[in-house]
């Protein structure tokens, strides 16, 4: 018996041993610890799992499955450019306060036809309902013309990513969904939270989590910097202050 078999063997078992009257949803990553070593081109991810009705029958036909994995946040500041006398320069900035690194969702259809605005709004499906808080009180107008600009930005360096066909549904309620991460994805814990949505309506949902960190040199530099920050800066400053000393002493022989 093949491991999504007895997946869904335990599931239909559950049900009926349960009565439970919700669909029943349990998710599974290809990976749980992603290790980010010198020479690191990347991974993909593989979210699978499976989903019942409550009556224990399959429920690939009324449901659809949207997953989205999202990376930790920060608050990030957002620097808008304007060409001034034939450059460009620093103009405008507003920051928010809590910027998912990265953020990909996957679905079984278009969001737009599974869910309404609200629904969507509510658990951030999709890169046009990120919840981007910005810092301070600024123009609706304004707000939204810096996260489009952030939104754009990660997108274009994969960061940020949206499949509207992205969630494979296989014998009627099995599903698996693939999500490239890049080479520089940041460290740190990711949460993987699927959906399953019925009539537009979220009717369960279960989340998995992912580890992002880095092993070897750039592991060891990291965990110094977070674990003795004070020292990491001074020994940063020393070696600047060494390198200049030392490239204006080369230029002074030569």
């Amino acid at each position: 018996m093949t491991r999504t078999a007895r997946l869904a063997a335990a599931l239909a078992a559950l049900v009926l041993l349960t009565g439970a009257r919700d669909p029943i949803l349990v998710p599974e990553v290809s990976q749980h610890t992603v290790e980010v070593r010198q020479g690191f081109t990347g991974t993909e991810l593989l979210l699978f799992g499976a989903i019942l009705n409550p009556e224990g029958t399959r429920a690939g036909r009324d449901y659809d499955i949207v997953v989205v994995l999202k990376g930790p946040t920060q608050s990030v500041l957002v620097r808008e450019k304007r060409r001034f006398a034939g450059m460009w320069v620093n103009a405008d900035n507003t920051g928010f306060r809590s910027a998912p690194l990265f953020y990909a969702v996957v679905a079984s259809r278009p969001i737009r036809k599974i869910v309404d605005e609200r629904t969507a709004a509510i658990y951030e499906l999709g890169l046009p309902s990120l919840q981007l808080s910005p810092i301070g009180t600024i123009d609706t107008a304004v707000q939204q013309r810096f996260a489009a600009g952030l939104v754009d930005l990660n997108r274009r360096g994969r960061l940020y990513q949206e499949q509207d066909q992205g969630v494979k549904i296989s014998e009627q309620v099995l599903y698996q969904a693939r999500i490239a991460m890049p080479s520089t994805v940041p460290t740190g814990l990711y949460t993987a939270e699927t959906f399953a949505i019925q009539k537009g309506r979220v009717v369960a949902s279960a989340i998995s989590r992912v580890e992002v960190r880095k092993l070897g040199f750039e592991g060891a530099i990291v965990r110094f910097a977070e674990d003795q920050s004070f020292f990491y800066g001074l020994l940063a400053v020393s070696v600047s202050v060494l390198m200049g000393w030392m490239a204006g002493r080369l230029f002074a022989l030569i």
